[in-house]
C-alpha cells in the first residue's frame, strides 16, 4: 500500500468508548526515567532504526516538557510489569491557527503483544487523558498504518483536509477498509 500522510480530528472528547484491558495487563504513567522505555517501546514498533534515535526524537518533542509527561505518557504494562505499549495524550496547533488541541501521539504496542485487544484500552484510556485538559483531539498517521485507521474512525475520528493527500489517501482508506468514510 501507497504511504500517505494523513490528518484526523475530534471536535470533541464526549462519549469516548471505554475498553477494559485482559486480564492481568495495567496501566503505568511516566515518570522520570521512563524516556528508556519509550524509545525501546518505539524502536520495537519500528518507528526508528535505534534507541538512540527514539531517545534524541524523545528529547526534541518533550525535554523541554518532560515535567507534563507523568500526566500524559501512559505506558501498557504485561501481566509480568514489562512495558508493552504506550500513547501520549499530548497536545498541538494541527491547523496553524494558533487553536491548540489535544493530540493523540506516539500510539504503539510491540508485536507480540499485537492482536490481542490491547489498543482500543490504550487508545481509549489516552484519549481520557486528553478529556481532562481539552475539549477536542487530533492524531496524525499514514495509509500505511490502516488498521490504525480504522481503529481511529470506529472512536470518533474524521478526515481533516490539510494537504493535497487528502483525497488520494481517504479513497484508498475506504477501499482496503471496505468502509464508507464519508470524507
Amino acid at each position: 500500500m501507497k504511504q500517505i500522510k494523513l490528518q484526523m480530528i475530534r471536535e470533541d472528547l464526549d462519549d469516548i468508548p471505554g475498553y477494559e484491558l485482559p486480564e492481568g495487563y495495567s496501566f503505568k504513567m511516566f515518570q522520570p526515567g521512563d524516556e528508556n522505555i519509550w524509545a525501546n517501546i518505539e524502536t520495537r514498533v519500528d518507528e526508528f532504526d535505534s534507541e538512540a534515535a527514539a531517545l534524541e526524537r524523545f528529547g526534541r518533542e518533550f525535554g523541554e516538557h518532560i515535567d507534563e509527561m507523568g500526566d500524559r505518557c501512559l505506558f501498557l504494562m504485561d501481566p509480568r510489569g514489562e512495558a508493552v505499549g504506550t500513547a501520549t495524550a499530548w497536545y498541538g496547533d494541527l491547523e496553524g491557527d494558533g487553536n491548540v488541541r489535544g493530540r493523540i501521539h506516539w500510539v504503539g504496542i510491540v508485536p507480540e503483544y499485537q492482536g490481542r485487544g490491547l489498543s482500543k484500552p490504550l487508545l481509549g484510556g489516552a484519549m481520557a487523558i486528553l478529556a481532562g485538559f481539552h475539549d477536542a483531539a487530533y492524531l496524525t498517521s499514514q495509509t500505511t498504518s490502516w488498521q490504525a485507521v480504522n481503529m481511529y474512525l470506529d472512536f470518533g475520528f474524521r478526515p481533516v483536509r490539510l494537504d493535497d493527500g487528502y483525497e488520494a489517501a481517504w479513497s484508498l482508506l475506504e477501499e482496503k477498509l471496505g468502509r464508507v468514510i464519508g470524507y
